[in-house]
């Protein structure tokens, strides 16, 4: 694992993005189809904008997956990840193939069935990530699964977890953030070939703390210290989520 702290949010974002630009183009020079995974959320907006603006990677030989997504959740709802991948990425650069989750899929167990398949079928050749507030990875809030080899998997949120998509502006209340959500596992997070993580902004500083710091352990308790284990990850944070790390990292 990597770690690289910049300035702040925009040059954060500006150097997320070329490294995720040229690991897409060293994966599209070695294979027909290349197979990513995006986070979504405030924190990847930026980021996301930069990588959709570029005009020389061939989004046309790239899959897109998503992390995760509520369920019961309408795609047309303003929270819903499954909408946020659209607009963000699947309208503007048009990509191969955009698997969607299905929030209000009638049968939960088939639709998270139907995710594993898809994602289990070949590699993951890049993973865009981020850090929640309470150290989650994608939707595995702590204690996180580390030990299950299921792709996708169906959790419950915490209250930490709700009430920073009540504090993000997703939902007005935090009895409108559902209960339950797909997610993508931990170790098929850590299948992938790279992972580039994208943590901005103060409010990251404590998880970015526990999860990353020298001494940090890895521990189910704080999920996202995972990423410790994973020798081709690189964490981009700037100054705000650093800030609770040694002097010597940032």
């Amino acid at each position: 694992m990597q770690i690289y702290v910049h300035q702040d949010q925009a040059a954060l974002a500006a150097a997320a993005e070329a490294h995720a630009a040229e690991a897409l183009k060293s994966a599209l020079a070695e294979k027909p189809i290349v197979r990513i995974v995006a986070a979504t959320g405030n924190a990847q907006l930026q980021f996301l904008d930069r990588l959709c603006s570029r005009n020389d990677i061939d989004w046309s030989r790239v899959e897109v997956f998503h992390l995760d997504e509520y369920v019961g959740i309408s795609k047309s709802h303003p929270a819903s990840f499954s909408g946020y991948i659209e607009h963000h990425i699947a309208e503007r650069v048009h990509p191969r193939q955009t698997h969607l989750i299905d929030g209000e899929a009638t049968d939960v167990e088939d639709e998270r069935s139907r995710l594993s398949e898809l994602v289990a079928a070949a590699e993951i050749d890049v993973a865009f990530v981020g850090i929640g507030e309470n150290g989650h990875l994608a939707f595995n809030d702590p204690p996180a699964d580390f030990e299950t080899d299921i792709p996708f998997i169906v959790v419950e949120l915490d209250h930490a977890c709700r009430r920073q998509q009540v504090g993000e502006g997703w939902f007005a209340s935090l009895e409108d953030v559902p209960t339950l959500a797909y997610t993508m596992s931990m170790r098929q997070i850590l299948k992938s070939r790279t992972i580039i993580c994208v943590v901005p902004e103060a409010r990251k500083a404590e998880a970015v703390r526990n999860c990353l710091a020298p001494d940090a352990a890895v521990t189910p308790e704080h999920p996202a210290s995972l990423l410790q284990t994973h020798e081709d990850t690189h964490v981009y944070l700037d100054r705000e989520s650093a800030s609770m790390l040694p002097e010597d990292m940032t």
